[in-house]
């Protein structure tokens, strides 16, 4: 790694650090002023933010970029103004509790648990400038500095969002700006450096493509830095012998709207006594989305993840399975564990299902494409955390972003 990427990412760790004290103190009015003047000047700098965008999209192409990744950072007039309703629904979210009566302790004290920002969060996500916004506005809502690090292809969109909607923004507020940082070095090395200065970013959520996200998880360990990744994807759909055609062939048909994205549709397993009934409604259903299945005998892991390969990513692993118990086994042994659903009508079915997968997210009936932070929560996620350990898991949002202190007071303070 080379003295320079280093010295940019830590000056950008250190303004972060000294500037997150004007965040921490910040009344919950004065946050969410800042994140209702996102949107405002998000709206208000559209052709501006468009602008550097399509200079991203540009290069991108040139550079020979496939359809889905570019479909990740591409922002359309669409996609923008959502970006702009989501700013507004976190600032109407209620805030964190910051202090939560426990109990009731012996010689006049009580017990109180505390809620601290965890000070200054770091984050490496891949080339979606939208994530940049929604990385910053779950940290100023939870009150946390920022240390963002986004993909070469999406520096451009990320800086101008930086500098026309959230440091003014936040200045607007009387909160100082400093406190979200977006590292300015093209390099990825720069996200290897994020993950090795844990007295200034503790804490770093990592969103990408899978081996370098492992990797980067890996070094912050042996730096003592703590991570909430995001490295793999891949929705799984059972389809029951008790499954209703119309329903599947809906269930595949949305599960694919997006492709580049790590909850779609990504295996599909199909009860082999109702599989030659059902493909036709399937394969239909593909056609439409122009997706190609790939049949038995597979070259490839069952579970491999086709939004990450850019080559092949309009592709769904299709296999037939006995039974909701291999279906469950499968789900579980071969795959991310992110997200996994059943289609059936035999409620009985559905509970051995959703009690099986252990994985973050379990449908009936439902997408996959569901497991996101603004669809089940209203809220932006910073990423969905596939940990099997407690803590945040699933979408995480601003409300899993902070530490927990006891208080041991005077029962009568």
């Amino acid at each position: 790694m080379s003295d320079e990427v280093a010295k940019a990412v830590e000056e950008c760790a250190r303004a972060a650090k000294a500037a997150a004290p004007s965040l921490a103190t910040a009344s919950d009015e004065a946050i969410d002023a800042a994140l209702t003047a996102m949107a405002d000047r998000l709206l208000d700098a559209r052709e501006s933010v468009l602008e550097a965008n399509r200079a991203d999209v540009a290069r991108a192409e040139q550079d020979g970029m496939s359809a889905g990744l570019l479909d990740r950072l591409t922002i359309t007039e669409e996609r923008l103004t959502g970006m702009a309703e989501q700013l507004r629904l976190l600032a109407g979210s209620p805030h964190q509790e910051r202090a939560i009566p426990v109990k009731a302790l012996s010689g006049g004290l009580r017990l109180v648990e505390r809620r601290r920002p965890v000070g200054v969060i770091g984050a490496n996500y891949e080339a979606r400038p939208n994530v940049t916004v929604d990385v910053a506005s779950q940290l100023v809502k939870s009150r946390n500095g920022g240390v963002l690090r986004t993909g070469s292809a999406a520096l451009g969109s990320a800086q101008r969002l930086l500098e026309v909607v959230i440091a003014p923004a936040l200045s607007d507020a009387g909160i100082d700006p400093a406190v979200v940082q977006l590292v300015p070095r093209v390099e990825r090395e720069a996200a290897a450096a994020l993950v090795r200065f844990p007295d200034l970013v503790p804490l770093v959520i990592l969103r990408g493509s899978g081996e370098s996200t492992r990797a980067l998880a890996l070094e912050a360990a042996q730096h003592g830095v703590r991570t909430l990744a995001h490295a793999d994807g891949g929705g799984v759909l059972y389809v029951d012998e008790a499954a209703d055609a119309g329903k599947v062939r809906d269930l595949v048909f949305n599960s694919l709207d997006r492709l580049g994205v790590c909850n779609r549709l990504n295996l599909l397993l199909i009860h082999s006594a109702v599989h030659d009934q059902l493909w036709p409604v399937i394969s239909e259903a593909l056609a439409e989305r122009q997706v190609t299945p790939s049949l038995p005998p597979h070259e490839h892991a069952i579970g491999y993840e086709w939004a990450l390969d850019s080559d092949h990513e309009a592709t769904v692993t299709v296999a037939q399975v006995s039974g909701v118990t291999e279906a469950v086994s499968i789900a579980n042994e071969q795959t991310s564990g992110l997200a996994a659903g059943i289609a059936t009508e035999d409620a009985e079915t559905a509970t051995a299902f959703l009690d099986g997968y252990t994985g973050t997210g379990v449908f009936w009936n439902a997408p996959t494409r569901l497991l996101d932070g603004f669809k089940l929560l209203a809220v932006p996620e910073t990423g969905i955390n596939l940990d099997k350990v407690p803590g945040p898991r699933g979408p995480v949002t601003y409300t899993d972003l902070y530490v927990r202190q006891y208080a041991v007071l005077p029962a009568d303070n």
